[in-house]
């Protein structure tokens, strides 16, 4: 009896995705937004002392909030920019890699871009938000 090469002890070799993948498309903007959330959110948690501060002598609380605001969205739009050039910059290179969407497709920064400035907003707000909803005796004790 001859056995065929595809017996029960073959293999099979699945098929690479293909380079341009949707999945692997959010999975990177998803990583991104948390990255961005976590490193503002942490930067703005540190500040909780210096908020309690401005509080105790007599800043207003919405003041305060604008200020951490303005500043998150001040660095995520030097990183959204930088981000922005470099995509622009590295079209070339992906025109061979993506299929099915152009590589400078407006759409995509743009969908790209509101997201992320949305998570640097969030990412600023919140914790900030917190932090001036608290005691100013409290936070000062923090540090």
């Amino acid at each position: 009896m001859e056995r065929s090469s595809r017996g029960r002890h073959s293999r099979r070799v699945a098929a690479a995705p293909p380079p341009h993948h949707p999945d692997r498309a959010g999975i990177s903007l998803v990583l991104g937004a948390v990255g961005i959330y976590g490193v503002t959110a942490y930067a703005v948690g540190q500040r909780t002392g210096e908020i309690g501060l401005r509080l105790a002598i007599g800043a207003d609380r919405r003041a305060v909030e604008r200020m951490i605001v303005r500043e998150g969205l001040l660095r995520g739009a030097i990183g959204l920019g930088i981000g922005l050039l470099a995509g622009l910059a590295l079209t070339r290179v992906l025109t061979g890699i993506v299929s099915g969407v152009h590589p400078n497709d407006p759409a995509t920064f743009a969908g790209v871009i509101a997201v992320l400035g949305l998570v640097s907003f969030l990412a600023g707000w919140l914790p900030a938000r917190r932090a001036s909803r608290l005691d100013p005796v409290r936070a000062l004790a923090t540090d």
